[in-house]
């Protein structure tokens, strides 16, 4: 039995006592005391009034004292004008948390086929660079609240949208391509979102070298970041990625198993799981199209450079960044 309801059948026990009368228990009001006054719950007693024929601080005395005799879970009371404040004791609330403890399904309701269908949407990585501890705070937050909707009975779609193309992954694989001299996890011993991270860390060292020793020639920062051949590179990358060139394709593929298996590794030791993955090279043809048709009607518009982007000032935002690479659309 609850505490509340514990305490509720008591006080029209006591009136009963006292006073001779029956009361429902929609009269007996008990809340959680304030945060200010010493008690965990609190027993409104101006409905007893006219019964008591005494005023609320007598009333409350009188009922307090009551409780105090003859309910085990009242280990002290004070009175603060019409109310009626009472300490439970110590023994009553390990009494709850064993009983608690014996229920398994204590607080848990089974989802039916009417139950609401909810997607919640965790981790969502790039295939460049392992789990930081910002994904680790998002996995923890959304398997938890995954479970929470579970337990209350909800059919609960647990999502992962992995990032796993573009120019960010690109870089990681040129740096091998360039620098890896074949390395692989088992070769090096580490875990492959790991290793793939460190050359994603190696694509930024030679850029920026490259970047210094340009504008030692005399360019500014924007001219050299422009004419840098390494970035060149990684854009060509991208272009023959979704050109669909095989041997970009065979590359990507064996780097991003690497990193999903270390995130795999990842994912068990932390207990999280997932019942659907996306992946963005699956779906960004699709938004590609999106992005395509929003220019050709004006939504949208194109720079210099190709890339294609949405000014959203007018709704207090800024401009952004849709498309970075004007190429064909892959069939």
């Amino acid at each position: 039995m609850k505490i509340e309801d514990k305490i509720v059948s008591s006080v029209i026990s006591g009136l009963k006592a006292l006073y001779g009368q029956d009361v429902p228990e929609k009269m007996v009001q008990v809340q959680k005391t304030k945060k200010e006054f010493e008690g965990h719950l609190t027993l409104v007693v101006f409905p007893f009034l006219k019964m008591s024929k005494k005023g609320p601080e007598q009333t409350a005395q009188e009922i307090g004292e009551y409780l105090s005799a003859n309910e085990s879970a009242v280990a002290a009371f004070n009175v603060i004008k019409g109310f009626l404040n009472l300490t439970i004791a110590s023994d009553t609330w390990i009494e709850l948390l064993n009983e608690i403890q014996a229920d398994k399904q204590y607080g848990l309701t089974e989802a039916t086929e009417n139950s609401p269908l909810v997607m919640i949407e965790y981790s969502s990585p790039n295939t460049n660079k392992p789990l930081h501890l910002g994904h680790v705070r998002n996995n923890l937050l959304g398997k938890a609240l995954a479970n929470i909707m579970a337990a209350n009975g909800n059919k609960v779609v647990k999502t992962n949208i992995v990032n796993d193309r573009g120019i960010h992954i690109c870089k990681s694989m040129l740096a091998w391509k360039k620098y890896g001299n074949g390395e692989t996890p088992e070769s090096t011993g580490k875990k492959g979102d790991h290793l793939v991270g460190d050359y994603y860390v190696a694509f930024d060292k030679h850029y920026k070298a490259e970047i210094a020793a340009l504008m030692e020639k005399g360019m500014s920062k924007e001219e050299a970041e422009a004419a840098s051949p390494l970035m060149q590179e990684a854009r060509e990358m991208l272009v023959q990625w979704e050109a669909g060139d095989p041997e970009v394709r065979a590359l990507w593929t064996m780097m991003n198993n690497w990193v999903y298996a270390g995130f795999d590794e990842t994912y068990r030791k932390m207990g999280v799981d997932f019942d659907k993955i996306y992946y963005e090279s699956e779906t960004y043809l699709e938004g590609k199209e999106k992005v395509m048709e929003g220019l050709e009607k004006g939504f949208l518009y194109r720079k210099e450079d190709g890339s294609v982007w949405a000014d959203l000032t007018a709704e207090g935002l800024d401009h952004k960044l849709l498309l970075r690479l004007m190429v064909p659309l892959c069939t």
